[in-house]
């Protein structure tokens, strides 16, 4: 009997251990999926503060483009206050017609010097491109053409000699 109560106490002591064991296990494996997850975790965190940020900077980029085109498509308030009092001071019809034409034709006259002051500086654009393609084009070839002596004077990107 007391050979038995023996084993029957060392298998209960390796069933305890194996027990151990096992939940030790668990456990580890516990911590490792918590660090998965907390990583996971992380980096989704990560990636919401560095959107948050981005919608934040793209917010403020577009309040600007509001502002920018509501300073140039916006009245002044004091403007408009100007001209209505211009406008109250008109005291028939005729008066207001003729203010109209004026104003109109100050407009049109506008209109045509921007267009004239667009096209300037298309074309300025333009003769300047070219420019800096040809003086590009004649630095290439000369730069092509390789280095022939020591004593060429260069300056000028034309032709050698």
């Amino acid at each position: 009997m007391g050979q038995d109560l023996t084993q029957q106490w060392l298998a209960e002591i390796q069933a305890l251990k194996q027990q151990v064991a096992e939940l030790l296990e668990e456990r580890h494996l516990g911590w490792k999926s918590a660090e998965k997850w907390q990583k996971l975790y992380n980096t989704e965190a990560e990636q919401r503060r560095t959107d948050a940020q981005m919608s934040k900077q793209e917010i403020a980029l577009l309040k600007a483009e509001i502002q920018k085109l509501q300073g140039i498509e916006g009245v002044d308030i004091h403007e408009t206050t100007a001209i209505e009092q211009e406008v109250s001071l008109l005291n028939s019809v005729e008066e207001l017609k003729a203010k109209l034409i004026t104003v109109m034709k100050e407009r049109d006259r506008l209109l045509s010097l921007l267009k004239t002051e667009q096209d300037n500086h298309a074309q300025t654009r333009k003769s300047l491109t070219t420019a800096l393609g040809d003086a590009i084009d004649g630095l290439t070839k000369k730069e092509s053409g390789g280095v022939r002596g020591q004593g060429g004077q260069g300056g000028q990107g034309g032709q050698g000699g």
